[in-house]
């Protein structure tokens, strides 16, 4: 099956929570490789408008699927394969941004792409930033940052903002909860820093696992020692996507975790605040 017998208008609207499996799933293997590899093409889980939470001002977001790391909380498991999106050409991927152009700046606001893990696909973000970005559009990249050396310098050039997911400090307990090691998301977050490259920290809460309050001290103490962080989201694990791993028959670690105490989460925010950080 060819991508122009699936591709749509636009990409999927909806929430990234809407449950989405095997929508490219027909398309031959060659023929998916070969578009990624291009970079001509995006696979979009789901794309919203409206976003106060994912950036700067009000935000057009769009989710790619695909994604190397297997959180045990992941609240989206159904975004970790590339066929479960939907292919868009990345001249319309832009067309589509491009009409909220104006309620963007009036919103200050711009367009985030998030996923899954974006930079799997990093050679479709290679034209679809700096096409927006050539149009006075704000760009964000929201990613676990792991395959930030894909990223050359003149690609960051288009992305004025990156939000990097931080998921624990400990390599130990990274490889635990992701699968995978945390030394090239650290090694990112340096790259950045050395280019006073503005980058918002993501951090999760998870119960039994990052609320180590030492952990969050040593953290902390990385983010604020990088130089260019402006933020820290601090974010509650919840159990929204619980449902996903039940319907994709996936053993779920976390089904009978509870969500973080607000005692906890507001000793999370003062270990930030504590080294200089602004932390919400």
């Amino acid at each position: 099956m060819k991508l122009e017998t699936l591709e749509s208008e636009a990409p999927p609207i909806g929430s990234p929570f809407d449950l989405r499996v095997s929508v490219s799933e027909k398309v031959n293997e060659t023929d998916m490789r070969s578009a990624m590899d291009s970079g001509d093409w995006g696979f979009f889980h789901s794309f919203t408008t409206g976003s106060a939470v994912d950036g700067p001002g009000v935000r057009v977001v769009g989710w790619l699927s695909g994604c190397q790391f297997r959180c045990v909380f992941c609240h989206n498991p159904d975004t970790w394969k590339v066929t479960n999106g939907t292919p868009i050409r990345v001249e319309r991927a832009v067309e589509v941004v491009a009409q909220y152009r104006q309620g963007l700046r009036t919103m200050k606001g711009g367009l985030t792409i998030s996923g899954g893990e974006p930079l799997l696909q990093y050679r479709f973000l290679s034209k679809l930033f700096p096409a927006v970005h050539k149009r006075g559009i704000h760009t964000t990249l929201e990613t676990n940052g792991y395959f930030g050396a894909r990223l050359t310098d003149e690609d960051l050039t288009s992305i004025d903002l990156v939000m990097l997911g931080l998921k624990a400090i400990e390599p130990d307990l990274h490889r635990r909860l992701t699968g995978m090691e945390n030394k090239p998301s650290h090694e990112f977050a340096r790259r950045l820093a050395a280019r006073k490259h503005p980058v918002w920290i993501r951090f999760v809460v998870v119960p039994g696992c990052t609320d180590n309050m030492a952990a969050v001290d040593r953290m902390a103490e990385f983010a604020a020692g990088l130089g260019n962080v402006e933020r820290v989201d601090v974010l509650p694990f919840h159990q929204m996507g619980r449902f996903k791993w039940e319907k994709l028959g996936m053993e779920y670690q976390m089904k009978d975790a509870k969500p973080p105490s607000r005692e906890t989460v507001d000793e999370v925010l003062s270990r930030f605040r504590s080294v200089g950080l602004k932390a919400v």
